[in-house]
């Protein structure tokens, strides 16, 4: 354990945890998604199944990895046998896909943060084309997503304490700050009450089938569950540090942050009148346009303030994204930590270059004929994430049922905490675990496979 090292104390681990959880998915995707999807309803939907399905599971996942002390395939292998590591490398190769497209956005973020505040982009006549136009120029791509992943690969090689639980402690309480500074103004803007009322003020006439599985792919996708990333940060954490109270306030602040981004994306999208249902590229498209109506000085601002706190949220996040193939490799393989950083760093950014390709610049990448004609990125994004996120987080509740026990999970979870033993919050988690997240879970994703593959909605008319 001590060559793994380890968080510092429930601090480092709370801030290195949120930090993995709150990213892209919260303040770029998050908003898009209500947008699409009903604002209020959405939003309602999201917090219900936080708590419900992805609570339980966070603890599951840590206590996994602090039992085991080891990465994703070695906590599964140690804790269940060899038939259950392959688990722990379906969410290995989860997280690889997921941050190979994960950089490439953050590229796009990294580049329109400078773009913002130093180039001539809230000068362009036409945000849409402008967008179109950057996702389609590869140099600026592959120069923005090198430098996201070398910074990335840099804090990971650093270890830990030196570099995850450091970085963490920075950045989140910078990523916070500018979210706080960015609502203030945006809430001053006129029509921004509209805003606010699409976000806060639910319809429920709006919640369906898609608005509960997106709530659900979101849930999952924020809270990094699934793929092994809080089974590894769980590894470095110290038997007497409270699971439960840690990750009750890492998910509080997973989603006070999503919370927070539609409190301030929603006003400025109303103020301006633009539609709320843009889509994946609503930061990209509208928000240029909002920031250069506030003027050559304070749009600068607003808007490069914006796309930094967008740059500080990718970081915390395709850290811990790659911090779960570089623990595997290190436990594992017995690889220096330096050696694994940079080639893995190499090899999935390579891995990315299809998804970067996919906007425009590569027709065979930007339509693929065996996924309805969507792009490699839509492809990487949907089947690494909408679906194998909830079906690894279905998985891991089979595995504490039938192989490892929820008793023996409520022994892990005491160590710490020891009113948690016989609490109603130890019946409510064991209850989840072994009831409500198989099924609902399981259900859902086979409809996810089948809505992405084929459509719901065409099995319903």
């Amino acid at each position: 354990m001590a060559n793994r090292g380890n968080f510092s104390g429930n601090i480092g681990f709370i801030l290195a945890a949120a930090g993995s959880a709150v990213g892209l998915g919260n303040i770029w995707k998050f908003p898009y998604e209500a947008g699409q999807n009903g604002g209020a309803a959405f939003l309602l939907i999201y917090i219900l199944l936080t708590f419900l399905l992805c609570y339980p599971i966070m603890i599951g996942e840590i206590a996994i990895g602090r039992r085991a002390g080891s990465d994703a395939y070695g906590s599964y292998r140690q804790l269940g046998g060899k038939r259950w590591g392959y688990l722990g490398l379906f969410g290995i190769l989860c997280g690889i896909m997921i941050l190979s497209f994960y950089n490439v956005v953050a590229g796009w973020a990294f580049g329109y943060f400078l773009e913002i505040s130093f180039g001539s982009l809230l000068d362009h006549p036409n945000y849409g084309t402008f967008f179109s136009e950057y996702v389609i120029d590869f140099w600026d791509n592959l120069i923005f997503s090198a430098c996201f992943m070398a910074i990335t690969a840099f804090i990971v090689l650093k270890g830990v304490q030196k570099g995850i639980e450091a970085a963490s402690k920075i950045m989140m309480p910078a990523l916070f700050s500018i979210l706080i500074i960015l609502i203030a103004y945006s809430l001053t803007l006129p029509n921004a009450s509209a805003g606010i009322s699409f976000y806060l003020l639910p319809d429920f006439s709006k919640i369906n089938f898609q608005t509960i599985y997106s709530a659900m792919g979101q849930a999952f996708f924020s809270l990094s569950l699934g793929m092994g990333a809080l089974i590894t940060y769980g590894s470095y954490v110290g038997k007497n540090q409270n699971v439960i109270g840690a990750a009750a306030t890492i998910t509080l602040m997973d989603m006070s942050v999503a919370f927070l981004s539609g409190l301030l994306i929603f006003p400025l999208v109303f103020s301006q009148g633009q539609s709320p249902a843009e889509g994946p590229a609503l930061v990209f498209v509208v928000l240029p346009g909002i920031f250069n109506a506030m003027g050559p000085i304070i749009g600068r601002l607003m808007g490069g303030g914006f796309f930094l706190l967008l740059c500080f949220a990718a970081l915390t996040s395709t850290v811990s994204l790659l911090e779960v193939p570089v623990a595997y490799f290190v436990d594992q393989k017995k690889w220096s930590r330096k050696k694994t950083t940079w080639l893995l760093a190499v090899f999935i950014f390579v891995v990315g270059l299809p998804s970067m390709l996919s906007q425009g610049a590569v027709e065979m990448f930007t339509h693929l004929p065996f996924y309805q004609d969507r792009s490699a990125l839509d492809f990487v994004s949907e089947v690494f994430s909408d679906i194998s996120l909830p079906l690894g987080g279905f998985l891991m509740t089979l595995f504490i049922v039938t192989r490892w026990g929820t008793n023996n999970m409520s022994e892990e979870l005491s160590l710490g905490n020891e009113s948690y033993r016989n609490s109603l919050l130890e019946k409510y988690v064991n209850f989840s675990i072994r009831y409500i997240c198989p099924v609902i879970l399981g259900i859902f994703s086979v409809l996810i496979i089948i809505d992405k593959f084929y459509g719901i909605d065409k099995l319903t008319n």
